[in-house]
């Protein structure tokens, strides 16, 4: 008897200290949620793990999308006189000497 309520309260703990994640998401479409998860089912996947791989998406997609915002940015020139534009900004900013 005593190996068996051993081996329970072995069971017991690991069971209380899993660590489980339960959000709770407000405003979700439910049209949407219905197509999400049909399509979490159908690709065999559990919901938590569908949803972090739609967030790890949208991230990455979004990312992207700013990392090509910032490239399209171009130098340009302000004219005569601006040279040290730049570094008076950052000493009317941030102090200290340009």
């Amino acid at each position: 008897m005593e190996q068996r309520t051993g081996n329970l309260k072995y069971v017991y703990n690991k069971l209380y200290n899993m660590k489980k994640n339960l959000i709770a998401i407000r405003d979700v479409d439910e049209e949407v949620l219905r197509k999400f998860r049909a399509k979490a089912i159908e690709e065999k996947l559990k919901m938590g793990d569908a949803l972090t791989l739609a967030m790890k998406t949208w991230m990455e997609k979004k990312d992207k999308k700013m990392t090509r915002i910032k490239f399209k940015l171009k130098p340009f020139d302000w004219g005569k006189g601006t040279e040290k534009t730049s570094r008076e900004i950052d000493k009317l900013l941030y102090g200290g000497e340009g």
